[in-house]
């Protein structure tokens, strides 16, 4: 038998509302999707001007990270032709994404979930997941 951490509603409301603060501060409205351990989804939000097709990829973007437990941009840099992940994208029936904001939670080592985000730049999108993950590890 296995004892398994992972976030729980509490938790994805204090991800959501700290992403919401920085992307509200950089005026950039987003999707933001928080995942437990599995993948699955915990919580969602798009806020008022989100891109409506952003909505599965913050969704992806999370799972992904949770799932295989490193940051989507990881994937990016190493699923480059040439590169050992190259064709990686297409895994999983295309849910794994490989674009930048997407991160994994991470506590004492292990994987309790992920935050993905979606709407901005790929360095908008990681700079709101990680206000989301920050916000996360201060309440820890």
């Amino acid at each position: 038998m296995i004892t398994v951490q992972r976030l729980d509603l509490a938790d994805a409301r204090v991800m959501l509302d700290a992403a919401k603060a920085r992307a509200d501060k950089i005026g950039v409205p987003m999707c933001i999707a928080i995942t437990d351990d599995a993948g699955n989804l915990v919580a969602f939000e798009r806020m008022d001007g989100g891109k409506v097709t952003s909505t599965t990829i913050a969704i992806d973007k999370s799972y992904t990270a949770s799932g295989a437990k490193r940051a989507t941009h990881e994937y990016g840099e190493a699923s480059q032709p040439g590169k050992p992940a190259y064709g990686i994208a297409s895994a999983i029936g295309g849910r794994l994404m490989v674009v930048g904001g997407g991160l994994p939670v991470m506590v004492d080592g292990t994987c309790v979930g992920g935050i993905g985000v979606s709407s901005g730049t790929p360095a908008q999108d990681i700079e709101v997941a990680q206000a989301g993950l920050d916000a996360f590890m201060a309440a820890l």
